[in-house]
């Protein structure tokens, strides 16, 4: 009863902040997420066993050049989203390879940048219409997110039978995959009509790839977290973990959803 007490007010005081922040200003916005990034690139260096200063250092730096000084630059945006795709695919097979199970000094950096830093910035990015702020976007995202991940827990414990992928995540079951997207694109229609004003088929699609890349990103985390023989990135929420098990999905998904931003632009 305690933990549970303990784990629903942690996740309440995290929600709060996220949305309140996202809100309130595109100052805070920067700010909860570039001290979300410090967090999670610390975390992940625990996670691989990297020396955490020049990293951190990295993370910050890239993240002001490119979140903070905004320019809109559809260039730079291109391949910020190329380099972070290239490193998502290598991350995916990573997940799905059996030759090995422990990471080089170079991946591990390349994985920093491609898998934490990158898609930080990217997630910046994703709250912009043409210039202008617009936080319901990615508060939308994230209530995907959230929308298929505990639906996926629901139905997976109800009538969960199959194994997602039993030797990275044992509790994931292909009907608690499959009922957290089926919520998560109920969920987008309702966002889509009465929170953001936008076409519903543009966050049914948003759903799906929140839903699946979401899982493929929380797989892969829950592989590092294999590999370094932990069962959370961190203890800084309790109940909860760490800060990068909460943002898993999303950095995962942020180069995807950004993508699919772009297509719509130039279609």
């Amino acid at each position: 009863m305690r933990e549970t007490l303990t784990r629903s007010l942690s996740g309440l005081v995290y929600i709060l902040l996220l949305i309140g922040a996202t809100l309130y200003s595109l100052d805070s916005f920067l700010l909860l997420f570039g001290l979300f990034l410090v967090v999670c690139t610390a975390e992940f260096c625990d996670l691989v066993n990297l020396k955490k200063p020049i990293p951190i250092v990295l993370a910050v730096g890239g993240y002001v050049l490119f979140s903070y000084f905004n320019t809109f630059n559809t260039t730079n945006d291109w391949l910020l989203v190329g380099a972070t795709l290239f490193v998502s695919i290598k991350l995916i097979i990573f997940l799905f390879s059996e030759k090995r199970q422990k990471v080089d000094k170079q991946s591990k950096y390349v994985y920093l940048i491609g898998y934490i830093v990158l898609p930080f910035i990217i997630l910046t990015k994703i709250p912009f219409e043409s210039t202008v702020f617009n936080p319901k976007i990615l508060i939308g995202i994230f209530i995907l997110i959230w929308t298929n991940d505990t639906f996926a827990y629901i139905v997976g414990k109800s009538i969960g039978k199959r194994k997602l992928y039993e030797k990275i995540s044992p509790k994931k079951t292909i009907e608690g995959f499959l009922g957290g997207l089926i919520f998560a694109v109920i969920s987008s229609i309702f966002i889509a009509l009465y929170f953001i004003g936008q076409p519903v088929f543009i966050w049914i699609i948003l759903a799906l790839i929140s839903g699946i890349f979401g899982t493929i990103g929380d797989l892969i985390e829950s592989k590092f977290k294999r590999i370094a023989g932990v069962k959370d990135s961190g203890k800084i929420m309790p109940g909860h973990g760490g800060i990068l098990d909460r943002l898993d999905s999303i950095i995962f998904v942020s180069p995807f959803i950004f993508l699919f931003y772009q297509i719509l632009n130039y279609a």
